[in-house]
């Protein structure tokens, strides 16, 4: 088991609100990743945001001050040449020693339109089955001429050579057909979101089907948020004064988005926490699934939902994952450094406990 933190472009106590945010320059971002880093975390997701830090610049800066700690960069296909992409994965994978991670961004959301990426989902998945799929030809050492519809490029050649072989590791979301199908031909790991274990397991079937009549197998990883405290009650009440924190009109777009979405994992979300019902005064109103909480989808696109509890209950729904087929968690909360903390002071000695029974490893 694999279990990484989250790096986000906005942190604080309730960074969706002025009031709650923190500036999160180099010097912040050194000090959450020296935390995930010191707590022995296998890494930590690095989100993208147009406008704001390069993902790609900041996994460098950071390999050189810490030990262990992979970066999982997440990059969309066709903002930039897949033949310079190889050359930047290629050289962060050498100064980091291995321990970059690339995590495929499938999704419209509000970020593709500044990036020039289209808004229509067939289009974005026939332009990243020949993006990755060159790419991941020429990681090889290949030397690629293709001429398609998104992707066009004569004689092109990677000089670099990655220290993972053939190409470090590939991760990707999806929930659509289409983006099944591609995580079974292109992914090494498939990222749910954080859907009740019995939905996430029917999912986990389908893609290891699919993969298999092509030969391939693939590990299988939950992206949610995380809210642990000591007590039941004390978890909840910080879901709580979470979920009063968020502000209506927000809330009502988010909710109006989710109703008439595209992305089949903001469905899944919808449908659990059934928008245009009103919005309760009791945070767990939203608990889709007992210790899931689905309140944060409602402020944030993408990460839906937050398991909730004690240490115990927090361990218990991890391994109803593990069972399902998990092997990677990329868990936060806000603020990431004090959460990256309480997470590991609280869930790893549980954890740890049945590693030295070798039971399981997350680095």
């Amino acid at each position: 088991m694999e279990i990484h933190w989250y790096f986000a472009a906005q942190d604080g106590t309730h960074p969706w609100r002025p009031d709650g945010a923190r500036l999160t320059d180099f010097a912040y971002m050194r000090q959450l990743a020296g935390a995930i880093d010191h707590n022995g975390y296998a890494g930590a997701l690095i989100a993208t945001l147009p406008g704001g830090t390069d993902p790609w610049s900041l996994a460098t800066g950071l390999a050189m001050q810490t030990r262990q700690m992979k970066f999982i960069v997440a990059q969309y296909a066709g903002v930039i040449a897949p033949l310079w992409l190889a050359q930047m994965a290629a050289s962060v994978d050498q100064i980091s020693n291995g321990r970059l991670i690339i995590n495929i961004i499938m999704g419209a959301g509000p970020s593709a339109p500044q990036l020039g990426i289209s808004d229509n989902h067939d289009e974005r998945y026939a332009l990243a089955e020949e993006y990755w799929g060159v790419f991941r030809r020429l990681m090889t050492g290949e030397t690629v001429t293709h001429e398609g519809k998104y992707v066009s490029l004569k004689n092109a050649r990677l000089l670099l050579d990655s220290v993972q072989k053939p190409h470090p590791e590939l991760m990707m979301g999806g929930s659509s057909a289409p983006g099944l199908a591609f995580a079974a031909k292109h992914a090494d790991t498939w990222l749910s979101l954080g859907v009740p274990p019995p939905v996430f397991a029917q999912k986990v079937a389908k893609v290891r089907e699919m993969a298999a009549a092509q030969g391939r197998k693939l590990r299988f990883g939950i992206r949610a948020y995380v809210i642990v405290r000591e007590t039941v009650e004390e978890a909840w009440a910080a879901a709580q004064w979470q979920y009063e924190r968020m502000d209506a009109a927000t809330v009502q777009r988010r909710l109006d988005k989710l109703a008439k979405t595209d992305t089949e994992g903001d469905g899944l979300l919808a449908s659990f926490i059934k928008p245009g019902r009103g919005l309760p005064k009791d945070a767990r109103a939203f608990e889709i699934y007992p210790g899931l909480w689905g309140g944060i989808g409602l402020i944030r696109q993408g990460t839906g939902t937050t398991l909730v509890g004690d240490p115990q209950g927090i361990v218990s729904l991890i391994r109803e994952y593990e069972k399902a087929g998990a092997e990677v968690f990329i868990l936060g909360n806000y603020p990431h450094i004090e959460e990256a903390y309480r997470f590991a002071d609280l869930v790893f000695p549980l954890l740890t406990s049945e590693r030295k029974a070798g039971r399981i490893s997350w680095y």
